[in-house]
């Protein structure tokens, strides 16, 4: 008894614990300039706003993983929806790009999501030997008629003004209103997704969803006519003011030389800080509402069919039903996450989107946090996102101190070249330990 109660009170002080060395990281690189250490708050700043958003993709693959035991192996895809969100909505219309084909582009994907619909009912409805031959004879119909409709209209909405556009324009709409129109994109997908593999074992639904992942990927790099494909979306509008605008700013200027800092600096960090407030606010509300359900009915629910499929099924839960449910919601998370991300850098790249930084990395900063816990999954992003980023520059740094014995020659000039991908060494290694000294995680499920 009494090592279950140093246990819990060691669980108890692990959260404020780790969440002061967060801290005392990013005061140090804000104000301790050395080899180890940028002294930069520009750069502290940095590192926050994108470890706030890698919070808010931990805590939906948390919900997936942490409250329900679902392995979702593609969460570079849901992100990567998400990020297309801003781009529909708050990006300006492009000049003539609907009268070139846009609204046959609509009608297209009616076709073809009224294709799959038939087809489904073709299969319920229809009796067994007749479905095998008119199903078939369904899809082929509409598959046509989908390709007739749908690549006329890419290849004008493609030629139209190709060099600085090239793609069907957003709404211009409000970039906040945005966010949760990629949460929706992604919830979306994760309903077609989950639809037909939730049905499957655990192992085949992350092949699934990573396959799915990687597709979706794909379709962004190639379909141009929806965000420029490889060729980048760039311009996407922003919540806080631009740096420059704030360097034009009389009053700004006057505050600038007021605190002592040139005006280019503080900029910067005002902008930094004002996407600070508002990504922080974004991941406060979605702890609560996160904590609130945990604990509510439908959270010891989800544990109890989470621990036991079998136990919950025979006490009349829907398993596959709650599955979707939750992996819908965690889902719509990550793509708020995106719509976030996009957000902040002003760019949408589909080549950026890789699945060791956006899947791996991810599931990292939940199982070092402690899946299952909402508190943990946000402390492991943010900690190990801050090692992730300072271990490109504390990787020469330890190999140049590890080599200094060795003579000048091929061996130490390739060790030294390779350090900056130390990163992935150390990611492997903070896992291991994690997994060996505390496998719950540093801030366990209680």
């Amino acid at each position: 008894m009494s090592n279950t109660r140093q246990a819990e009170a060691s669980s108890r002080w692990r959260a404020p614990v780790i969440f002061l060395i967060i801290v005392a990281l990013f005061v140090l690189e804000g104000t301790t300039r050395n080899a180890l250490f940028s002294g930069s708050w520009n750069s502290a700043l940095a590192i926050l706003n994108m470890g706030l958003i890698s919070a808010v993709m931990a805590l939906g693959v948390n919900m997936q993983w942490g409250y329900a035991g679902l392995f979702n192996a593609g969460v570079v895809g849901f992100l990567a929806l998400g990020a297309l969100g801003p781009v529909l909505v708050s990006t300006p219309p492009v000049q003539g790009a609907w009268a070139a084909g846009g609204m046959r582009v609509i009608v297209a994907l009616v076709v073809g999501l009224g294709t799959l619909a038939l087809a489904t009912q073709v299969w319920k409805r229809v009796a067994a030997p007749i479905s095998f031959f008119v199903m078939p004879l369904v899809l082929l119909v509409g598959f046509v008629l989908y390709r007739y409709l749908f690549d006329p209209a890419v290849m004008a909405i493609e030629a139209n003004n190709a060099a600085s556009a090239g793609n069907i324009g957003g709404l211009g709409l409000p970039v906040l209103l945005a966010w949760p129109v990629g949460a929706a994109l992604a919830a979306a997908a994760a309903w077609g997704i989950g639809k037909v593999a939730l049905g499957l074992r655990s192992d085949y639904l992350a092949i699934a969803t990573l396959g799915i992942g990687e597709i979706i990927v794909a379709v962004l790099r190639n379909e141009e006519w929806l965000a420029r494909g490889v060729k980048n979306m760039s311009g996407i509008p922003r919540p806080v003011p631009y740096e420059l605008d704030l360097q034009s700013d009389p009053d700004f200027v006057a505050k600038a030389a007021h605190w002592g800092v040139d005006i280019a600096t503080a900029s910067g960090i005002w902008v930094k800080l004002m996407y600070a407030g508002l990504f922080g606010l974004v991941l406060l509300v979605l702890i609560l509402l996160a904590e609130l359900a945990l604990k509510s009915p439908w959270g010891r629910m989800m544990r109890a069919i989470r621990d036991n499929e079998t136990a919950a099924s025979a006490m009349g839960k829907n398993i596959k039903g709650r599955h979707l449910q939750i992996f819908v919601i965690g889902s719509a998370v990550i793509g708020l996450a995106g719509a976030m991300m996009v957000t902040l850098d002003g760019l949408l790249s589909p080549g950026s989107f890789n699945p060791l930084r956006y899947t791996f990395l991810v599931w990292v900063m939940v199982i070092v946090g402690g899946s299952g816990n909402n508190w943990g999954s946000v402390l492991g992003a943010v900690l190990i996102w801050f090692l992730w980023i300072k271990a490109e520059v504390w990787g020469p740094e330890l190999m140049s101190l590890l080599t200094a014995p060795l003579p000048d020659g091929a061996l130490r000039t390739h060790l030294l070249e390779s350090a900056p991908h130390m990163r992935f060494v150390a990611m492997g290694l903070v896992l291991l330990l994690v997994l060996r000294f505390a496998p719950r995680g540093l801030v366990p499920e209680k």
